[in-house]
């Protein structure tokens, strides 16, 4: 016991307080967020906002350019999805779950693809040494970013690509060193486990009742 307690302990000897300060609120945020989306509700993202504003400035200074970036792109995601999961037609929600169609997925599939080359460019021109762990990185960034662009739109595979990408950053953040994201992506894991569960059942009582 004492030694998975040091394991988490260790990488923040030396860490500035603040910093420290700021990873905790970011995993309580974060947290929040995915509960609020679980349930289908809009305050998803102004949660959000405050973990991924504060994860992108932590991020930056550790030098994690694919990280930040994913972190960055939720932010302006949540602006965008804040609004539609806002709208209204006829006194109802504008926007309800559904599956993606045809057209939608090969959006993913491009914004995946797009995702990858661009979170390469941008390692490359930082000058930032390319590891193993940094093209894992990379990978889990496009999966991020189209999962992200989803929700905002209220699709159920959504919750299929948080799963992936969360199963894959827990050990990710452990090896960095980021004990309380790590622990916070194994709680997303769960979260999301359940999020996509709640959102079919949600999706077949409405086709049920149309």
């Amino acid at each position: 016991m004492t030694q998975v307690i040091d394991f988490f302990i260790e990488p923040y000897v030396g860490r500035s307080t603040s910093l420290i300060l700021l990873e905790v609120v970011a995993f309580v945020f974060g947290i929040a967020s995915v509960v609020y989306a679980k349930q289908a509700n809009v305050l998803v993202y102004p949660t959000g906002l405050v973990a991924t504003i504060i994860t992108v400035y932590l991020l930056f200074l550790a030098e994690l350019m694919g990280d930040m970036m994913m972190n960055f792109y939720y932010s302006i995601m949540s602006i965008y999805g804040w609004w539609n999961w806002s709208r209204r037609q006829n006194n109802q929600l504008a926007v309800a779950v559904s599956r993606t169609n045809t057209k939608e997925k090969m959006i993913g599939v491009a914004m995946f693809i797009a995702t990858v080359v661009i979170t390469s460019v941008v390692y490359l021109g930082s000058n930032v040494a390319i590891g193993p762990t940094n093209y894992i990185d990379i990978f889990t960034s496009g999966l991020f970013f189209t999962a992200m662009w989803y929700m905002a739109n209220k699709k159920l595979e959504n919750w299929t690509l948080w799963i992936i990408a969360d199963i894959i950053t827990v050990p990710l953040y452990l090896y960095r060193g980021w004990g309380f994201l790590s622990l916070q992506y194994l709680i997303f894991t769960i979260l999301a486990i359940q999020g996509y569960r709640a959102w079919k059942k949600q999706l077949s009582n409405r086709l049920q009742t149309a």
